[in-house]
């Protein structure tokens, strides 16, 4: 009886190339077309676990977790000063699918400060903001404005207490003006009080108190 032999099939050589291509597990520096790159883990040749990534344009470095090609866990993002091209710290805390989400410190030019929680890249919930100027807010947030209750603190000490929206004063509030030693209780709308009463709480211990104390009724 005749033995029939069948040519072998042979796999073709790009199967076996792109086994060598795909990365996977701890690599060293790798360079993107564009001049970028990485140095940390890879999984299914995508940054996925902990590595440090640089943008070749802009020279800033992300330091973090990563899930399947993106930010994604804990990290901290920084830029070089155009003076001193020393790193500076612009964001460090959590991030979800390449965007800032969960708690988190963003430190803006100048010396202001973020600290809270961030949704989708933007300050939502709570959270505390100082600026430059000295002034404060502490409350909660929406789309990266004060929305909600929250306290503002002017650099002269003077405070807001109450509603917000938009980033806007807007509700029920109360201005404390402790230079005067006087009290706004009332009603804003846009940022404008609508209505409310104005009363001395502090007037003796004031440092610029009016010239005429409101009489009681």
């Amino acid at each position: 009886m005749p033995i029939v032999k069948y040519p072998r099939t042979t796999e073709p050589l790009w199967h076996a190339w792109d086994r060598k291509a795909q990365k996977c597990g701890l690599r060293h520096r790798v360079y993107a077309v564009n001049g970028d790159w990485y140095t940390g883990e890879w999984l299914d040749n995508l940054k996925h676990g902990k590595g440090i990534q640089v943008w070749k344009h802009t020279r800033a470095t992300y330091s973090g977790d990563w899930k399947f090609g993106k930010r994604d866990g804990y990290g901290s993002y920084s830029t070089p000063d155009p003076l001193t091209k020393e790193y500076k710290r612009v964001y460090i805390g959590w991030w979800k699918n390449n965007k800032k989400c969960g708690s988190g410190v963003m430190f803006y030019p100048g010396g202001g400060r973020y600290e809270g929680e961030w949704s989708q890249g933007l300050r939502s919930g709570w959270g505390r903001l100082c600026n430059r100027d000295g002034s404060t807010y502490e409350g909660q947030w929406l789309k990266d404005q004060p929305h909600g209750q929250g306290t503002l603190q002017l650099p002269d000490k003077n405070r807001y207490e109450g509603g917000w929206r938009d980033g806007k004063k807007h509700g029920p509030g109360k201005f404390f003006y402790l230079d005067k030693g006087q009290l706004f209780e009332g009603v804003w709308a846009a940022d404008i009080p609508k209505c409310g009463i104005l009363i001395d709480f502090g007037r003796d211990e004031a440092p610029a108190p009016p010239q005429y104390p409101i009489p009681k009724v």
